[in-house]
């Protein structure tokens, strides 16, 4: 069966109840459509969340071989953590970008993502519907693979 992990940075815990551009769509909301949506398509996600940049690396290295991808928030670590990058490259995980708020028309040390010239692509101001569609593309390219392989 396959296994995709959703991973968050700093304070994405406090989903609903950050600023208004955040929404006010939980994260355990957010989790809940995800289980069932996994159900669905007959696979697993594992939820992940973290405000700490090195906890993230080791989830990161201790998944290795193990998902079949990852969609990811990293938050703040966005814009800084070489580490999270090098994490990537090295575990070389299929990663999804997802931001709830546009990073774009935000303050300008927002609009540059360490990670999105190493990952597949971003879901970037869609709210809490991001996640779920970072998930779907994951899922889906996937399904697309295997029935081209006849599995």
């Amino acid at each position: 069966m396959r296994k995709y992990l959703m991973i968050n940075g700093s304070n994405m815990n406090l989903m609903g109840m950050r600023e208004p551009c955040y929404g006010t769509v939980t994260m355990a909301e957010v989790e809940e459509k995800l289980t069932k949506l996994a159900a669905e398509y007959g696979v697993e996600v594992e939820f992940y969340q973290s405000n700490h940049e090195g906890d993230i690396v080791d989830k990161l290295q201790e998944v290795r071989g193990k998902v079949d991808g990852i969609f990811m928030n990293p938050a703040a670590f966005t814009y800084t953590s070489i580490a999270i990058r090098d994490a990537i490259c090295a575990c070389n995980h299929r990663v999804v970008e997802v931001h709830v708020s546009n990073i774009h028309a935000r303050e300008e040390f927002r609009h540059h993502s360490m990670l999105a010239p190493i990952i597949e692509g971003q879901f970037v101001g869609l709210g809490a519907k991001g996640y779920e569609m970072a998930f779907r593309y994951l899922v889906e390219t996937d399904q697309e693979k295997d029935a081209q392989q006849g599995r």
